[in-house]
């Protein structure tokens, strides 16, 4: 199973939200190419990527996105999450060195753009976040929350081709109650290849993720704040003793 760190940076900096909220943040460093390092140096193979101002629609932090990719785009693979809602936004995110991008709003307001997305960028350079609150989608940086089931969404991707799903639980993200596998399974049963986010507290939620038989899971407030060290969410994805 891929154990994906996150960096979310929002104004340049790395941050976290408590379930998605603006006002809710935590500021954990200053520098997110230094955080990235570290997180390389620790023996990620995955960083999980996230530009938060440009999810809101405030702005971007292109700059330290493309410094982490400059320097650690040969040794890490980036997972790039954030706004992408146009093709033209994909293509500058794979230009930059991105394994993956994440297509979010754009998938669950226009029924035609993943199929354009797959058929210029393929599958295996995109996936889609499904971000649900009580199992309906939110959209816009998760301001605004659709009727549109996360289920119906996952069918119709799985449907198009998208093979990777990010599914977070808005209601656990940041909050280290232990992520949604019910709702991930749900989403696995359509046939999408599902990596949980939101709410990863402990090296027991990974295992449970993996024993779910997800595909990866990310984890971001429990890192920062000392709960599980990189090394330990490693192992506890590959089966291996803790260190």
């Amino acid at each position: 199973m891929d154990l994906l760190p996150a960096i979310d940076i929002r104004n340049g900096r790395v941050v976290r939200l408590s379930q998605g909220e603006a006002t809710r943040q935590t500021v954990y460093g200053d520098d997110p190419v230094a955080v990235a390092e570290e997180f390389v140096a620790q023996g990620a193979r995955w960083i999980h990527l996230v530009d938060l101002d440009r999810a809101f629609g405030t702005g971007d932090n292109i700059e330290p996105m493309s410094r982490i990719a400059e320097r650690m785009g040969s040794r890490v693979r980036l997972e790039l999450g954030g706004g992408f809602r146009s093709l033209e936004l994909i293509r500058a995110g794979l230009n930059l060195g991105a394994t993956r991008v994440v297509i979010g709003t754009a998938a669950a307001t226009d029924v035609e753009f993943v199929p354009a997305a797959l058929a210029a960028f393929g599958s295996e350079r995109l996936a889609v976040g499904i971000d649900a609150r009580a199992g309906l989608v939110a959209v816009r940086g998760w301001t605004e929350t659709s009727d549109l089931q996360a289920t119906e969404l996952a069918r119709r991707i799985v449907g198009n081709g998208i093979r990777t799903v990010i599914y977070t639980d808005i209601d656990r993200d940041g909050m280290l109650r232990g992520p949604d596998l019910a709702g991930a399974r749900a989403l696995q049963r359509t046939g999408a290849h599902v990596i949980v986010s939101g709410g990863i507290s402990s090296a027991a939620d990974i295992r449970d993720a993996m024993e779910a038989g997800l595909s990866g899971a990310i984890v971001g407030r429990a890192l920062y704040e000392g709960r599980l060290t990189l090394p330990q969410a490693l192992a506890a994805a590959t089966r291996l003793s803790p260190q």
